[in-house]
């Protein structure tokens, strides 16, 4: 059997965020459902190329750590629709406690950058981040902030071994800053080539990826604001000290100068 996301009691396996032939179904990730298990696959890296929280995927298949998986194994990529109505029926009338058991990921999708009350609605939202639930996660991104100070070194690319962000270089320390409010989904350097790596979950839609880290200055599960000092720049997992910097639309990359403010 293959070994998952690892628990916090044992080194999580290693895996390649770029080698995204190993997934047949990647193109299609974002919008499935489902996904049959391939060799080499993890639980963790399943989750992020469907935009998901491995933790969610690992609740909705009831898997226990250490998050064993197998191949030819079908995977349930979203909660059910079924599911989703009975809490709703259940709870009619009682409003905070329907909002306290929604899932994580809601069938019911929104794009990014809708009408200036959603976005307002947002803002208030996350006044007290820390003390969030997986249920308030807004239904599109309010605003995108530049991560990092430095250079861009390197561009998004399209092709298939092409890069799938932005490689930002400065000194050793800079400080690293959430690019959006959002919950921190992965803390740790289980995938090659990226050093210490966060990903942060922004919508039911978006993630964003950090890589290369020094210092890595939050916690799974930790609410942050846009713009929060979350690392310190480094290169690890690279011969060059930089920000390797990735935003994901339902798991698939998307080109991150495309959503960042022109600099001043």
């Amino acid at each position: 059997m293959l070994s998952g996301c690892s628990s916090r009691h044992a080194p999580a396996p290693v895996v390649t965020l770029s080698e995204a032939r190993t997934f047949k179904q990647f193109k299609e990730l974002g919008n499935a459902t489902e996904y049959q298990v391939e060799k080499g696959d993890t639980l963790f890296s399943i989750a992020w190329y469907s935009g998901n929280d491995y933790k969610d995927l690992a609740r909705i298949n009831k898997l226990s750590a250490p998050y064993a998986i197998y191949p030819g194994q079908v995977l349930k990529l979203r909660e059910s629709n079924k599911k989703s109505k009975k809490v709703v029926t259940k709870r009619s009338g009682q409003t905070s406690k329907i909002k306290a058991n929604q899932p994580v990921d809601p069938p019911k999708k929104q794009a990014y950058g809708e009408s200036k009350t959603a976005q307002k609605s947002t803002t208030v939202t996350k006044k007290n981040t820390q003390r969030m639930t997986a249920s308030d996660f807004p239904a599109q991104v309010t605003e995108w902030t530049w991560p990092t100070r430095g250079k861009v070194v390197g561009q998004f690319s399209l092709s298939e071994q092409g890069n799938k962000g932005i490689d930002i270089a400065n000194s050793s320390g800079t400080p690293i800053l959430a690019s959006a409010a959002g919950k921190v989904v992965y803390t740790g350097n289980a995938l090659r080539g990226f050093g210490n790596l966060i990903i942060i979950k922004h919508t039911d839609a978006y993630l964003t990826a950090y890589a290369h880290n020094r210092k890595i200055l939050v916690k799974e599960q930790d609410w942050v604001r846009p713009g929060q000092h979350i690392a310190e720049m480094g290169s690890s997992g690279t011969s060059q000290t930089m920000l390797h910097f990735e935003i994901r639309y339902k798991g698939k990359s998307v080109d991150p100068l495309r959503f960042l403010p022109n600099r001043p």
